[in-house]
């Protein structure tokens, strides 16, 4: 799991990770609560190295407030988390 660029962020922002075979993956972004603010991916990928976009808004479509934010990969054995912040 590679650290989001840019960061600080407004209002993308480029989440890449390097899957070394193929699998389930599972990349969330959480608030400072913990609470899930939008699930980015949720399914089968290939090996490789990946980039997802985060557009700045919610599972609604809503646009979150700045701050901090966090995210985690999930696949497998494997999870990560890393700290990024969204300023307006």
């Amino acid at each position: 799991l590679c650290q989001n660029s840019p960061n600080p962020f407004n209002p993308y922002t480029g989440i890449s990770y390097d899957l070394p075979k193929p699998g389930h993956v599972r990349l969330e972004i959480f608030n400072v609560l913990g609470q899930n603010v939008k699930t980015l991916v949720n399914d089968f990928r290939e090996a490789g190295t990946q980039t997802v976009i985060w557009d700045g808004t919610d599972n609604s479509g809503s646009s979150v407030a700045s701050g901090i934010y966090f995210y985690r990969i999930s696949t497998g054995d494997f999870s990560a988390s890393k700290k990024m912040m969204m300023l307006k």
